[in-house]
């Protein structure tokens, strides 16, 4: 069944961040209703809002009614959670001092869902002793916040008061919404991304790992419950909250972050594609241009997954296979050879999955003999996938 967000849209400049913040929990299947403020209809169009939500957007308290229900009422106790986001210093003080004269004040009022509110405005205002003191009182009573992000505003200052990304807002919407708190207490561990083979100062070998997917198994890991530690290489994804994450450059330095916390695991998920070898001599000088050829010699670097999979007590260890040919053939060996309870599976010449895209296509594998084909979805849909398959049978 779809969770339910109510967004509380007030007005002020950021409030086109809010268009990608419906955008993106529309894209994660939560049902999102959207409440405006009258001045939040000034910067952005009610019609904007409805056509990314699919969802009626409610602005006026004596509007005529679109169903036979009290429209402040229906929508507070519809929501599995509510979030206002920009929220002024005005929505902010209305509600920290029992003020309901808008649609919005009235049904935060009204409902019993946790609410968040995501802060943006000038920084004096977000300092003025007020803002902060209303901020206080609403955090006294079980209200959260979003802590505004500091950085250039839009009056020209510096400062704290911008609204947080839309990804980091969002990403904290998942978190709450996820009520199915089924690896709680259970230590996740995932590996993401590429690792380097260093050649020498200012050259290396990689690959075209981005590290989408194993941040996604992490944040779902985390979503349910679990002290989730990634062990990421190098990647342009900012670090999830309320996540440990370590970040590596080589495949030994993974190694050793991953044998440190092996035995005190419960679920390790190596989606990182390692490198698996490297130069047989690194020249600690710049290797200079020469007219002949450059021949570097390469020699196989550490298997972790096998090692993993050779000193497994309890553990379940999950593998990737990332393959150009003979993919169910090929990964099937994988997890025999190396001791896997799965191994996730994808086709890395399909054009429109895989490496640096938004989705993938994968078989997951078990070692008693399952086959799950999961056909293209969003990589955060893989994951969710994923740890239901592992934890059928639990």
């Amino acid at each position: 069944m779809k969770k339910n967000l109510v967004l509380g849209v007030s007005g002020g400049i950021a409030v086109y961040k809010a268009l990608e913040i419906v955008s993106l929990l529309v894209k994660r299947d939560i049902n999102v209703n959207v409440i405006m403020t009258e001045s939040a209809t000034k910067f952005v169009t009610p019609l904007s809002f409805q056509s990314l939500s699919q969802n009626m957007v409610t602005c006026d308290m004596f509007s005529e009614p679109k169903a036979w229900e009290i429209q402040h009422i229906s929508l507070a106790e519809k929501a599995d959670l509510f979030l206002v986001a920009p929220a002024t210093a005005n929505i902010i003080g209305k509600v920290a001092n029992g003020i309901a004269d808008d649609m919005l004040s009235t049904t935060i009022m009204a409902t019993k869902a946790k609410v968040i509110f995501a802060p943006a405005m000038n920084t004096n205002m977000y300092e003025n002793p007020i803002v902060q003191e209303n901020i206080k009182k609403l955090k006294s009573f079980g209200y959260e916040f979003i802590d505004p992000a500091e950085g250039r505003l839009a009056c020209g200052t510096s400062g704290k008061g911008k609204l947080e990304s839309p990804e980091i807002i969002v990403d904290k919407v998942l978190m709450e919404l996820n009520k199915d708190k089924d690896l709680l207490n259970k230590n996740v561990v995932v590996t993401a991304g590429p690792t380097i083979a260093p050649v020498d100062p200012v050259r290396f070998i990689t690959n075209r790992s981005t590290g989408k997917m194993g941040y996604a198994i992490a944040k779902e890991a985390r979503n349910r419950g679990a002290n989730v530690t990634l062990i990421s290489g190098p990647t342009s994804i900012a670090a999830p909250r309320d996540i440990t994450v370590i970040n590596v450059s080589t495949n030994e330095e993974m190694k050793n972050e991953v044998t440190n916390i092996f035995d005190e695991a419960d679920i390790v998920i190596k989606s990182a594609a390692v490198a698996d070898y490297k130069p047989k001599n690194y020249s600690t000088q710049k290797i200079k241009k020469s007219d002949g050829e450059l021949c570097i010699e390469f020699i196989r670097d550490n298997d972790i997954l096998a090692e993993l999979g050779s000193k497994k007590k309890n553990q379940i260890l999950v593998g990737f296979a990332a393959e150009s040919q003979e993919l169910k053939d090929n990964a099937m060996s994988k997890l025999q050879r190396k001791n896997l309870d799965y191994i996730v599976a994808n086709d890395i010449t399909a054009s429109d999955t895989g490496f640096a895209s938004e989705d993938n296509k994968v078989i997951i594998l078990s070692k008693e003999g399952k086959e799950i084909y999961l056909d293209k979805m969003s990589k955060e849909k893989i994951a969710t996938n994923l740890f239901d398959i592992i934890l059928e049978k639990r």
